[in-house]
């Protein structure tokens, strides 16, 4: 049922744009919009707080990630182990902008970490919005868990040259691995 819904959801929005390119494209020159001006504050973040870049030197900026497996804490669920990870991958770029590829989709936003303690290799993670693309990418996906999950995620482990994103009241660990030609510093 959530299937159905989903997939009219996205055929109705479809419709929508392809009406309104249509439109748009029959319109004169002369009566074109006037290009419409970005807002001066960036948007907040889940939670209320606007995503910081991290500081000069994080051991997480100017890294890049595929995901390997995603942990759950419900003994029923276990480990979902990624078939292809080089199908999901995310880059914390040093200005704070993130970059993923997800399945047949791709999502950029925030990202910000703050270190727990001097070394670095733990701390608080977040992401602001992120925007991503909605096709419906042949299953098995797990494109729309990861942009559903990604406002929740709270803090980081690096660990044994892996990455840990946690997701906030023990809701699972996303576990990601250095991309092939990336080293850890």
């Amino acid at each position: 049922m959530v299937k159905i819904h989903r997939l009219a959801v996205r055929a109705t929005a479809a419709v929508l744009l392809s009406g309104a390119v249509a439109i748009g494209c029959g319109a004169p020159a002369d009566n074109a919009a006037a290009p419409v001006e970005p807002p001066s504050a960036a948007p907040a973040a889940v939670g209320g707080r606007a995503p910081v870049a991290p500081p000069a030197g994080h051991p997480l900026a100017g890294t890049a990630w595929r995901l390997v497996d995603i942990q759950s804490m419900d003994d029923a669920v276990g480990t979902t182990r990624v078939a292809d990870p080089s199908r999901y991958t995310m880059r914390l770029n040093a200005d704070g902008s993130v970059a993923l590829r997800l399945n047949c989709n791709s999502a950029t936003g925030t990202w910000s970490a703050e270190a727990a303690g001097s070394d670095a290799s733990s701390g608080r993670f977040e992401f602001g919005p992120l925007a991503a693309t909605m096709a419906l990418c042949p299953p098995p996906s797990l494109d729309e868990q990861v942009t559903k999950q990604a406002p929740y995620f709270r803090s980081y482990l690096l660990k044994e040259g892996r990455l840990y994103l946690s997701l906030m009241a023990d809701g699972g660990i996303f576990v990601w691995e250095p991309m092939a030609g990336e080293t850890r510093r």
